[in-house]
């Protein structure tokens, strides 16, 4: 299998950086933005949660996604049906749901649809999985099905939706959220505390080698579940609710922007140094201090991704 095998840098430099930064930002709770269409009935259309298993106990209702259910009465989410519950702020405070509406519903572990998460398709009903059960922070209604077993539904015009992540360590494959993969790989992989243009290039390169694998990984772990990418060196550092403001703002900044050569997603290569990346070919690869220190000296991070990678497009 084809991994990269060129050295990032180290985990005590990025532990560094990470205390120098503190932790990720914070994102404050909104007020329902549709309490007055919530009556506590599962109506059709709807998605809704239920206090206890077996779809029993007080039940909130909902049309739409939400990114964070908040904690705190009066502007929290809560459960407005008869029975137990009645009243609790919903965040990691229920059982089971019905889906009553035509789209599938990803619940998640985290606020702003990170973390690990389940599917309910339309017209399921049934008990959050141990994972979620009382560890719900946000649920989002799909524009389509998600991929399942080994696809994805990227292109080399289009982000897939998720990427599989073998967790080494684990022994599991998880299928994560594209853009939660890359926030948590790009403060393990870059100093947090660099400039912004060095961390624009970061996540440009970052998001290339991710999307690259999850197009054209082969790989399987030794009793056959496929998987895109490793959590460790053999591929990007990956390390679940590692973002922080820093990296999570160059991501968000460059996400619409795409790396190909001759049209095709790049798989992107890098190293700490000039000289770490041993017998790669030039304009394959980037110095990760390389292009801190361009950024220092005014650079964008269009001009440092030129700089290093021959024969690029950024679109």
């Amino acid at each position: 299998m084809s991994t990269r095998t060129v050295r990032v840098i180290s985990r005590a430099v990025a532990a560094t950086a990470a205390m120098t930064i503190g932790g990720a930002a914070l994102v404050a709770a909104s007020a329902p933005a549709s309490a007055a269409g919530r009556n506590g009935v599962c109506d059709s259309g709807e998605f809704c949660y239920y206090y206890n298993s077996g779809n029993k106990g007080s039940i909130s209702d909902f049309t739409g996604s939400v990114a964070d259910y908040g904690t705190k009465q009066p502007s929290c989410y809560d459960y407005k049906g008869a029975g137990a519950g009645k009243g609790k702020c919903i965040k990691n405070e229920a059982a089971s749901v019905w889906n009553r509406s035509s789209k599938t519903v990803r619940v998640y572990f985290n606020s702003n649809y990170g973390g690990k998460y389940q599917d309910f398709k339309a017209g399921a009903k049934g008990n959050l999985n141990s994972s979620l059960k009382n560890q719900n922070a946000s649920h989002k209604f799909l524009s389509s099905n998600p991929p399942t077993g080994c696809k994805t539904d990227g292109t080399n015009s289009k982000l897939p939706s998720t990427i599989l992540v073998y967790r080494v360590s684990l022994n599991r494959v998880d299928r994560v959220t594209f853009k939660t993969y890359v926030k948590n790989v790009l403060p393990n992989e870059w100093v947090t505390s660099w400039p912004k243009e060095s961390l624009k290039a970061g996540a440009m390169a970052v998001k290339s080698y991710g999307w690259y694998w999850a197009l054209h990984s082969t790989r399987k772990t030794s009793d056959g579940r496929c998987f895109d990418v490793y959590d460790n060196t053999s591929s990007q550092v990956y390390k679940p609710g590692s973002a922080v403001a820093s990296t999570s703002s160059a991501v968000d900044a460059t996400w619409g922007t795409r790396m190909t050569r001759s049209g095709k997603i790049l798989q992107a290569h890098y190293c700490s140094t000039t000289t770490a990346c041993g017998g790669w070919v030039t304009g394959d690869w980037m110095s990760q201090y390389g292009s801190r220190d361009k950024a220092n000296a005014g650079q964008k991070y269009s001009t440092i991704l030129k700089a290093y990678y021959n024969g690029i497009a950024l679109s």
